[in-house]
């Protein structure tokens, strides 16, 4: 009998603790790339080029929306406010480019991983986390950062990521 009840047990073990020892054996997983560094703040040529393109996918789509670009400070230099876009949305729009220079990554980054339960980022001092800002990178520096804010956040971040992509 005895011999019975320990076979049990040493099966139950092996299947209660199996998958944690094989899971802690497994090689860590690698650490993300760091972000990249800050240059120059983008010129008015680049700003502008960013908010055409922003403000080409934004009309494209029927969106009204506020569209905002910022220095690698997090400083605004440019605003501007379609006509029935919301009148909050201004600020957001300023705190999601905020959010992607200051971080130097998509405010939907922040968004993404809230969503995961890293519910530590509502307390992170300017970070937003809520898609539409993102980070304007010309070799391989932060420039800037555009947001964009007046539809989902994830059209927001549509709008956002083409006035980045444009800017070279």
């Amino acid at each position: 009998m005895r011999k019975i009840i320990l076979t049990f047990l040493t099966i139950g073990a092996v299947l209660l603790f199996g998958p944690e020892a094989r899971a802690q054996q497994s090689a860590p997983a690698a650490p993300p790339a760091p972000p990249p560094g800050y240059g120059a703040a983008i010129s008015l040529e680049q700003t502008k080029a960013a908010i055409a393109a922003a403000e080409a996918e934004m009309t494209k789509n029927g969106w009204n929306m506020v569209l905002a670009v910022v220095a690698p400070s997090g400083e605004t230099l440019y605003l501007q406010k379609s006509d029935l876009a919301a009148n909050g949305s201004l600020a957001v729009a300023q705190e999601k480019a905020r959010t992607s220079a200051l971080f130097r990554a998509p405010s939907k980054v922040f968004q993404d991983r809230l969503a995961t339960g890293e519910t530590y980022l509502l307390r992170l001092p300017g970070a937003l986390p809520v898609a539409g800002g993102v980070p304007i990178v010309v070799g391989g520096k932060v420039i800037g950062a555009i947001g964009a804010s007046g539809a989902s956040s994830l059209q927001d971040h549509q709008v956002a990521a083409a006035g980045a992509a444009a800017v070279k």
